[in-house]
């Protein structure tokens, strides 16, 4: 896994105008390609009367999954322009879909491609990004009488909780950086004099 990766900071849509043709960019952040496939269906349903709805998203950490649609536009002037966007802004996990409602100028190849890739540009502008950081989730269990003041101390020292139950014990979810796992042992070990119980689980990515 990628230690970090950037992406939108949530979902929107900007509009901008080239020679009377409307270009409308939606973008989302999305965990999957079924998600991203969704988002594109999404739109298309929202916007069946437009001309052309073109496409591109990167799926995973690494830009592993990257697909991109011209959805009726020439060869290689929406699809791969938008795309290409998304990876010049170092985006992953992202979709976006620029609809085209035309306006009577044709545009040209190079006017398609500087539109396209302007329209996810701008959008990517409006909307903003947000870093996201990969590590390791930590279940601690402790007694309800200590389960406050952990929770506070935990948010002292910087440490990111995720999750809080409740029931015979308090079940505390915490993300830890895996550098930050021996010593954050220690720490629990010291702050609940032994008391609590610690359980590393998988990776996941959470925002910076």
């Amino acid at each position: 896994m990628q230690d970090e990766y950037r992406t939108v900071a949530r979902a929107g849509v900007h509009e901008t105008e080239v020679n009377r043709s409307r270009f409308l960019c939606s973008l989302a952040p999305v965990g999957s390609e079924r998600e991203a496939q969704a988002f594109v269906a999404a739109v298309r349903k929202e916007h069946a009367d437009a001309t052309h709805n073109c496409w591109a998203y990167v799926i995973g950490a690494d830009a592993g999954v990257q697909k991109a649609s011209d959805d009726g536009e020439p060869g290689g002037t929406a699809g791969v322009p938008m795309l290409q966007m998304l990876l010049r802004r170092d985006m992953r996990y992202v979709v976006a879909v620029v609809t085209r409602y035309y306006g009577g100028v044709k545009l040209g190849a190079g006017g398609l491609i500087r539109a396209y890739g302007g329209a996810v540009g701008e959008a990517l502008d409006a909307v903003g990004s947000r870093t996201r950081r990969r590590f390791r989730l930590a279940t601690v269990t402790t007694d309800h009488q200590r389960a406050g003041k952990l929770q506070n101390d935990l948010r002292a020292t910087g440490r990111e909780v995720r999750d809080v139950r409740y029931a015979e014990a308090v079940t505390l979810e915490v993300g830890l950086p895996d550098a930050d796992v021996e010593a954050f042992r220690a720490w629990l070990a010291d702050a609940t004099q032994g008391t609590a119980g610690l359980e590393l689980g998988g990776e996941a990515y959470g925002d910076v």
